[in-house]
């Protein structure tokens, strides 16, 4: 249970704690003066997310300490600065606000006015149902998250492999066509360049056979002129053996114009206008430039594309065989999760007609005799959660047809119905439930015997509630009052006629009512206290 509570710097309370008793306690006071903020400080102790607003005037941060009676005592604490993150303890040792959250909710579970929206949420609506299912029921909850988890495990398998036997052929198929394509094309290191000049030297063929031929005619001039100057020479050095380097020097032009003379002769020969031979290298470049295109900037890059295409048809070949198998573990597994998720159902539907009756059992008490609960069915694909999408059908007396909260509910219905529904789970582990103004929108009778319930949870677990109800308050075991003066607050706890008093105030406006007490004093005769 939840032995103490205290709120230091949260909003405008500077410094407030309770020590809630076994039963109910109930905290009461004027519109304004604090009394959520105490409850706030428990949403810090249950991981909520801090907001830096929380924090009062008083200091340089918020702090919400308690302690919790289980087996041992255990304290806790949450720490939230103007600037910078919170900081959470658990017996003094710094912990994480998730851990701090899932210590704290083992003992205390809050039910508020935003639970009326919860209560519109159907993955709200199917946790209760959830709560609710027998030991059978929750041997096939437990069932269906493991075929569950089987099923995302064998996707998992399907992933790791890269996708299902259809993709890896589709995959397969690709590759092939691209290792195919460049391989077939035949293209080597070096192509590139060959056939630009190739290309180069066809194009221009005419044009570079005229220059060839004057060339040539060029050259035999000069190998001719070569041989008169040979001859010259040879005369001058039997004349004078000091030119013999000039003899050499003319036998040497005279034998490179003769041997340029017939090199450019082959070369007009092997010169030759082939339209076929260009067409074909032309087509050859095109086919580069399409591969180019494709796979890479260079046929260095284009061949290792190929190589890695080869490499990857080799491995999609091997990871075919496994896929197979894959989708048939899939397939299998698809299976069990549809039977599960339809065992599954049925003991929830089982569990929410169960749990509709005792619902509408308790209504009966809190003013909404011949009420009635339902809940609606249908069936989804099946999720994590199950296959079933779920919703809250409610109609407040037996001449309406059931329909969804948001449309056929009032405030104060709702607000029963919250109570209810908290009733008719008791089954959960929290030893604390907090109710935090759930009784708005009600009054009179139906306050008292909301009051009346609130005080019959009380005998199996510890209730703390805030009210603005008379009604309520006069069933409690320990009542808290926060009072504000000017930008503070404060709290108090109350007895004899202090009690007496605050249920003057909340009944008539005055605190001394005369009329006010005794009505008080009726309230507290009728519910026991």
């Amino acid at each position: 249970m939840l032995s103490h509570v205290r709120a230091r710097n949260m909003g405008v309370i500077r410094d407030a704690e309770i020590d809630p008793g076994p039963g109910l306690t109930v905290i009461t006071g004027e519109t304004g003066a604090g009394k959520t903020l105490l409850l706030g400080a428990l949403r810090l102790l249950l991981g909520e997310a801090a907001d830096s607003a929380v924090v009062g005037p008083f200091g340089d941060a918020a702090q919400a300490d308690g302690v919790l009676l289980g087996e041992e005592e255990i304290g806790v604490s949450r720490i939230v600065p103007t600037e910078g993150r919170s900081r959470s303890y658990i017996d003094g040792a710094i912990a994480s606000a998730e851990a701090l959250g899932r210590r704290v909710g083992a003992f205390i579970e809050i039910v508020g006015q935003h639970d009326q929206l919860e209560l519109r949420r159907r993955s709200h609506v199917l946790t209760l149902i959830d709560g609710s299912l027998d030991k059978q029921g929750q041997t096939k909850l437990k069932a269906y998250q493991a075929a569950w988890d089987g099923l995302l495990k064998k996707l998992e398998d399907e992933r790791q492999i890269g996708g299902s036997g259809s993709e890896l052929a589709r995959e397969l198929d690709l590759v092939r066509h691209q290792h195919r394509e460049i391989s077939t094309a035949g293209f080597e290191v070096g192509d590139e360049v060959d056939l630009q000049e190739k290309e180069t030297r066809l194009r221009n063929a005419a044009e570079i056979k005229e220059h060839l031929e004057f060339a040539v005619r060029a050259a035999a001039a000069i190998d001719e002129s070569a041989g008169e100057l040979v001859s010259r020479m040879r005369k001058i050095g039997e004349l004078d053996p000091s030119a013999a380097g000039l003899v050499e020097s003319a036998e040497s032009v005279s034998i490179t114009a003769s041997e340029l003379t017939r090199d450019l002769n082959d070369s007009v020969e092997g010169l030759v206008e082939d339209p076929a031979e260009l067409a074909a290298i032309e087509d050859r470049l095109t086919l580069l430039g399409d591969l180019k295109r494709k796979y890479g900037k260079t046929i260095d890059q284009i061949l290792e594309f190929g190589s890695k295409a080869g490499d990857r048809a080799r491995e999609l070949e091997g990871l075919l065989t496994r896929a197979s198998s894959i989708e048939t573990e899939l397939e299998h597994a698809r299976q069990k999760v549809a039977e599960a998720a339809a065992e599954l159902s049925e003991a929830r539907k089982g569990a929410s007609e169960r749990l509709a009756e005792q619902i509408v059992d308790h209504l009966s008490e809190v003013g909404l005799d011949g009420a009635t609960v339902e809940f609606g069915f249908e069936q989804v694909d099946p999720g994590s959660s199950g296959a079933d999408r779920v919703e809250i059908r409610f109609a407040s007396h037996g001449g309406l047809q059931p329909g969804p909260l948001g449309k056929v509910a009032s405030g104060g219905e709702l607000s029963r119905l919250i109570l209810a529904i908290s009733l008719a789970t008791t089954a959960s582990t929290t030893t604390t439930m907090v109710f935090d103004e759930v009784d708005a929108g009600v009054g009179g009778a139906t306050a008292l015997a909301m009051g009346r319930k609130l005080a019959d949870l009380a005998h199996s677990r510890q209730v703390l509630c805030v009210t603005h109800l008379p009604q309520v308050a006069a069933f409690a075991d320990v009542h808290y009052v926060i009072r504000r003066s000017g930008e503070e607050a404060s709290i108090e706890r109350l007895a004899g006629p202090a009690r007496l008093e605050e249920l003057s105030r909340m009944i008539a406006g005055l605190p001394e009512s005369e009329r006010g007490q005794q009505a008080a004093s009726e309230l507290l005769e009728l519910s026991g206290m």
